[in-house]
C-alpha cells in the first residue's frame, strides 16, 4: 500500500512538472538527460594534417551511428517520421529506439515492449531452435540469427550485413591511414579499416594498444554486449573520437605497471586469480569530442577498457581510458545534486570529485583483472556465465575496483587528495544514482545487486527524514565479500549461482521508490547528453 501511494506521488509530480512547462508528456522524461555541451576541442599542438584525421574519424563514427540504429532497432527515419510530439522524439533519439533504456518499455504506440535480443535474434527464436543450427559461427560475438525464406535460423556475418555502411567507413580510415605523418596510427587504421569488412578483431586490437603516441584517438566497431540480454554474445557497434590528456596520462601510467600486484591483492584464493595481466597495458587520460552509436544511447560511459579480446588480454593486455571532461560533467550535474538530496550533513561533507575520478580509475582497472577463462574446462567466463556474464562483469568493475582504492589508500598519494570515507561516500551516492537505470540494463541490475548486498550487510541506514548514514567499516568490510564471491563465481563460471544471486539482490525496495521521490521533486537528472560543437 504504501509502495503504491509513493508511486502515485511521484506520477503526479511528474504530470503536474510536465504541464507548468512544456505540455508534452515526455519533456519530464527528455529532462531526466540533462543537456551538456562538449565545447569544440583545443587543437593547439595538432597539425592540419591532424585536424583532418579527426574529420574522418567524425564521419566514421556518424556511419557507426547509421549501423547501430539498424542493429539494435531497425529502420531510424520511419520510427521518427511516424511521431509528431517533438519532445517524443527527442526522447526515440536518446534511447535509439522505442524503448526506454531504464525499463525496456515501449514509448511509442504501435510498439511492443524491448526484447531480451534486440535486433540480433529472431523475435520468435526458441533456444531449441538456437541449439539445432549446426554453424558454429553462431557464436561468435559478430553475427546476427536471421530466418531464411524457408523459416529455418541463419547465421549471418555483421560484415555481410552492414557492408555498405562497413566499406564507407573502412574508406575514411584509409584517407586517414593516407594523410597521418604517426606511423602507428597509420598501421592501426588500416588494420581496423580490414577487420571491419572481415570481423577478425585480433590484429587491429594488438596495434590499437602498441599505438601510444598519437594525441587522438577512435575507439570504433562492435564491442560491448550489453544490448544483447538474451545470450550475452552479440557486440553493438559504437564509436568514440578522443584527444589525449598527456600531462594526466603521464600521471595515471606508473599505476598501469603494478597490474600484477593488484591482481595478488584480490582478496580470493589464488586458483581464482591466477590470470595474469599482459604487460603493455597501460591507462589514458582523454577527452571526449564525439560519441556514437551504442556509447550514446541512454546512460553515457565515463570510462573504457579495451580490448574485450580475452586472446588480446592474455598477450598484452588492456588500454584503461578515462573519459575526463565527461566524468567531470556527470560528478557536477548528476553525483553530486544526488548525494545533497539522499546523504544526511555528515556524509555530505564526504562528497568528492577527485575520490569519484579514483574510483572510477580503478573500476576500469578491475575489468582488466581477475580470470578470463573459468579453472573448471567450462570456456571463457563470457561463456561459462551466459546472460549473467556482463551483470557479473559489471558487479566486478565496481566492487573490485571499490575494493582496490580502500586497499591503496595507504600506500600510494591518493591520501593526499581524498579520505577513505570520501571514496566509500562517492561510491554510495553513485550507486544509489544507478540504480535508476533500472532493471532494463546489466550495468542497472548490477548496481541494484550491489546496493541491496550492502543495504543487508548493515553498510548504511536510511533514515524517517529519508537521508543516509554509512557505516564505513562494515562497507568496506562487505566489499571485500562480495568482490571475492564475484572473482570466484567468474573463475567457477557457476552460472546457476549467478542466476540465483542476480534473482535475489536485483529488485529494487520501497526505499528506492522514496529515493526517487525526493530526486524527482529536486529535478535531479539521471543522467546527461550530449551537444557536440565542432
Amino acid at each position: 500500500m504504501k509502495r503504491n501511494l509513493i508511486l502515485f506521488f511521484v506520477a503526479t509530480i511528474l504530470v503536474s512538472a510536465c504541464g507548468q512547462g512544456d505540455k508534452s508528456p515526455y519533456a519530464r522524461k527528455v529532462s531526466d538527460y540533462a543537456l551538456v555541451t562538449i565545447p569544440a576541442p583545443n587543437l593547439n599542438g595538432i597539425t592540419d594534417n591532424g585536424k583532418e584525421v579527426l574529420n574522418l574519424y567524425r564521419f566514421a563514427a556518424d556511419e557507426v551511428d547509421a549501423i547501430y540504429w539498424k542493429q539494435y532497432f531497425g529502420d531510424k527515419n520511419a520510427l521518427l517520421e511516424s511521431i509528431e510530439d517533438p519532445k517524443q522524439k527527442e526522447y526515440v533519439s536518446i534511447n535509439y529506439g522505442p524503448w526506454d533504456r531504464v525499463d525496456g518499455l515501449s514509448f511509442v504506440e504501435g510498439y511492443k515492449d524491448r526484447l531480451p535480443g534486440a535486433g540480433f535474434y529472431p523475435a520468435d527464436m526458441t533456444a531449441e531452435e538456437f541449439e539445432a543450427i549446426a554453424d558454429s559461427a553462431k557464436y561468435s560475438p559478430y553475427t546476427l540469427i536471421r530466418r531464411a525464406d524457408d523459416g529455418s535460423l541463419k547465421v549471418v556475418w555483421y560484415h555481410d550485413e552492414y557492408k555498405e555502411s562497413l566499406e564507407k567507413i573502412s574508406s575514411y580510415l584509409t584517407a586517414a591511414a593516407d594523410i597521418t605523418i604517426k606511423p602507428s596510427v597509420k598501421e592501426y587504421l588500416l588494420k581496423k579499416a580490414e577487420a571491419l569488412k572481415t570481423d577478425n578483431y585480433y590484429e587491429s586490437g594488438k596495434a590499437w594498444l602498441e599505438m601510444e603516441d598519437s594525441k587522438m584517438d577512435l575507439v570504433i566497431g562492435p564491442n560491448e554486449t550489453a544490448d544483447d540480454q538474451l545470450l550475452g554474445i552479440k557486440r553493438s557497434y559504437e564509436a568514440f573520437v578522443l584527444l589525449k590528456n598527456v600531462e594526466r596520462t603521464e600521471q595515471l601510467m606508473k599505476y598501469a605497471s603494478r597490474l600484477e600486484e593488484f591482481q595478488r591483492m584480490l582478496p580470493v584464493e589464488d586458483q581464482y586469480k591466477a590470470f595474469q595481466p599482459g604487460t603493455k597495458s597501460d591507462i589514458f587520460s582523454c577527452d571526449a569530442i564525439y560519441y556514437a552509436g551504442k556509447a550514446n544511447a541512454g546512460i553515457k560511459v565515463i570510462a573504457l577498457n579495451l580490448p574485450y579480446d580475452t586472446d588480446i588480454q592474455e598477450t598484452l593486455g588492456t588500454r584503461t581510458i578515462l573519459l575526463e571532461n565527461v566524468i567531470r560533467q556527470k560528478f557536477n550535474y548528476v553525483i553530486s545534486p544526488t548525494g545533497n538530496v539522499l546523504l544526511a550533513s555528515g556524509e555530505r561533507a564526504h562528497l568528492s570529485q577527485d575520490a569519484f575520478f579514483w574510483n572510477i580509475v580503478f573500476r576500469e582497472v578491475a575489468h582488466g583483472l581477475g580470470v578470463k577463462e573459468t579453472i573448471n574446462g567450462l570456456g571463457t567466463v563470457e561463456e561459462a556465465l551466459g546472460s549473467e556474464a556482463l551483470t557479473f562483469e559489471e558487479m566486478k568493475g565496481n566492487v573490485v575496483g571499490m575494493y582496490l582504492v580502500c586497499q591503496l589508500q595507504n600506500h600510494i598519494a591518493m591520501d593526499r587528495l581524498f579520505t577513505t570515507e570520501d571514496a566509500l561516500t562517492t561510491f554510495f551516492t553513485s550507486l544509489a544514482r544507478s540504480e535508476r537505470f533500472g532493471e532494463g540494463s546489466a550495468l542497472g541490475r548490477a548496481n541494484t545487486i550491489v546496493f541491496n548486498y550492502l543495504k543487508e550487510k548493515g553498510s548504511f541506514e536510511r533514515h524517517p527524514d529519508g537521508r543516509y548514514t554509512i557505516d564505513y567499516a562494515k562497507m568496506q568490510s562487505a566489499i571485500g565479500e562480495l568482490a571475492a564471491l564475484i572473482l570466484k563465481t567468474q573463475a567457477t563460471g557457476d552460472f546457476q549461482f549467478a542466476l540465483d544471486f542476480e534473482n535475489k539482490y536485483s529488485h529494487r525496495g520501497a526505499d528506492f521508490d522514496a529515493d526517487l521521490l525526493n530526486l524527482n521533486l529536486e529535478h535531479i537528472p539521471m543522467d546527461i547528453r550530449f551537444k557536440f560543437k565542432k
